[in-house]
């Protein structure tokens, strides 16, 4: 099987366990476990010796590999992701409905191609407070759908598109005709808990079609949350194949990039500069040596990009067109919505070099406005050099992506040469 393939098969896994951020951060940390990772907690004192470490944070998940003869000043090699997706979130007393069917209200998380979450079988999944403070990781199978007006019904739908009240039209079915049925005790039972046991949850939807390689030449990979699971688990196995190098080399892969990511375990907050703070210090770090160490310090920040749209090709900048297939993103914006700067652009096109991969330029047409990554807020937040890269993909914040088959293999490859570079 060619690598590429092998690799996006693999990726197709991570994704199929991972439903939630929660499961995501869960699946990345039992990788890395089975690969001699160690965990640490965080109220526990710092594991200080050489090698493998991660700690995981409601869903965030933090791995680093200290090498030999690591000082106060060994700079960092850092890969920055995110491991949430656009979608519906179970709102408090979420058993609603009417004329006999049984719903569940949901609140959007992010910003979703609300339309495409219509007519498909979805799921639930996430975590779980019980009585007793522990929790639980929890999913279900296909226990729901969006079901869409009838075209008899809407005669213009054709014409005038489908217009979706966010309040009103996107309350998934999920029983008919069973009265007093509660979705948390549903939850609890999957769980293995008694009914009234959740004190507490964070649940979102997921489209339960299973990702899928398809194509004359199996140039094509779709699924739901390539946004950003394809850097998380590109990051993920380029630090477990790393060989090691003259850094301390640490992927995070945050939660809550969607919304601003504007929580403890997101790229706003201070997860990210605790952990290199607490490796620092068990290198004997002093205060200047921190800022040492860090003025030579890189972070890669890997999110998806857009891919040019054979059907809207005027969205896209006329002279900067990446198709799937053609190696990752380097994303560059002059009002820096991306943090590459010259510098880094070209540790970025040494890195793909030594990994033997090509990469595309992504920039945005000035008559739209450009997205952001959490590239700027690392950037800001740590102050060290960062530079924005990332697989591009049509489809973007769809229920159901579409990547190349290629493009997986080849940001894991450079992310590993990156972490390892020297200069």
């Amino acid at each position: 099987m060619p690598p590429a393939l092998e690799h996006v098969l693999d990726l197709a896994a991570f994704v199929s366990a991972s439903p939630s951020s929660f499961h995501a951060a869960a699946e990345g940390a039992r990788r890395l476990e089975a690969a001699g990772f160690v965990r640490q907690a965080e109220h526990d004192a710092w594991d200080a010796s050489p090698g493998g470490h991660f700690l995981v944070r409601d869903g965030a998940l933090l791995g680093w590999r200290v090498p030999e003869g690591a000082g106060p000043v060994t700079p960092f090699r850092m890969v920055g992701s995110h491991t949430d997706s656009p979608t519906f979130s179970l709102k408090p007393r979420p058993d609603i409905g009417g004329f006999g069917w049984q719903q569940l209200g949901m609140e959007i998380y992010g910003g979703p191609l609300l339309n495409s979450w219509l007519d498909r079988e979805l799921g639930l999944a996430g975590l779980l407070a019980l009585r007793d403070g522990s929790t639980r990781l929890v999913r279900t199978g296909a226990i729901m759908r969006i079901p869409q007006l009838a075209v008899h019904l809407d005669r213009a739908v054709n014409e005038d598109g489908v217009k979706l009240d966010r309040q009103q039209h996107t309350a998934p079915v999920w029983s008919v005709g069973h009265r007093g049925l509660a979705v948390l005790d549903h939850l609890a039972a999957i769980a293995g808990c008694a009914p009234g046991e959740v004190d507490g949850y964070e649940v979102v939807a997921f489209a339960t079609t299973p990702p899928e390689v398809f194509g004359p030449h199996q140039e094509f990979f779709a699924s739901g949350r390539l946004d950003n699971l394809t850097s998380v688990h590109a990051s993920v196995t380029a630090l477990i194949a790393s060989t090691g190098g003259p850094y301390v080399e640490l992927v995070a892969a945050f939660d809550h990039e969607e919304i601003g990511s504007g929580s403890a375990s997101g790229a706003a907050g201070p997860i990210l500069a605790d952990t290199v703070s607490r490796i620092q210090a068990s290198l004997g770090a002093t205060e200047d040596e921190r800022h040492r160490a860090l003025a030579r310090s890189v972070c890669l920040s890997s999110d998806a990009g857009h891919a040019v749209h054979p059907n809207y090709p005027g969205r896209h900048d006329p002279a900067n067109q990446p198709v799937l297939n053609g190696g990752p993103l380097l994303k560059i914006n002059a009002n820096r919505r991306y943090a590459t700067d010259a510098t880094g652009a070209g540790l970025w096109r040494r890195a793909c070099r030594a990994a033997g991969v090509t990469t595309q330029e992504f920039v945005s047409n000035n008559a739209l406005p450009c997205g952001s990554t959490i590239g700027p807020l690392t950037a800001t937040r740590m102050g060290v050099a960062t530079i924005d890269v990332g697989p591009p993909l049509l489809s973007m914040h769809s229920a159901r992506e579409l990547a190349g088959t290629e493009d997986p293999w080849s940001l894991s490859r450079a992310i590993g040469a990156f972490l390892t570079l020297e200069g």
